[in-house]
């Protein structure tokens, strides 16, 4: 189905904030050290200046064995993320230019 709505953004992130206690069997983005690398982010994103691209700090996206997990949209990229320097590709490539990072983009599975 196609509609005429306008897209808001040209890209919008979405990071799992989500932090469960310690031990428990899902584990959580928390617990794999997701709050520096979305702190990185979001500093990195309000760098860009351009008001097309958003950040939303989110619960549990669902593959937690994954994590730290982010996707944006409207491409439905997802992305594991471990390093600052992975937030600093992500941003340049794909939020900067368009371009997919693709050896951090990921197939998440339950």
């Amino acid at each position: 189905m196609q509609t005429d709505i306008p897209q808001v953004y040209r890209h919008h992130v979405f990071a799992c904030f989500q932090s469960r206690p310690a031990g428990h069997p899902r584990g959580s983005c928390g617990q794999q050290g997701s709050e520096p690398l979305w702190k990185r982010l979001g500093q990195a994103i309000e760098g860009l200046r351009d008001p097309r691209v958003a950040m939303t700090a989110t619960g549990c996206l669902g593959f937690c064995r994954a994590g730290p997990l982010m996707v944006i949209y409207p491409a439905g990229v997802w992305y594991a993320v471990r390093t600052e320097a992975d937030v600093d590709e992500i941003v340049a490539s794909h939020l900067g230019r368009g371009e997919i990072v693709e050896r951090l983009a990921i197939v998440p599975q339950p």
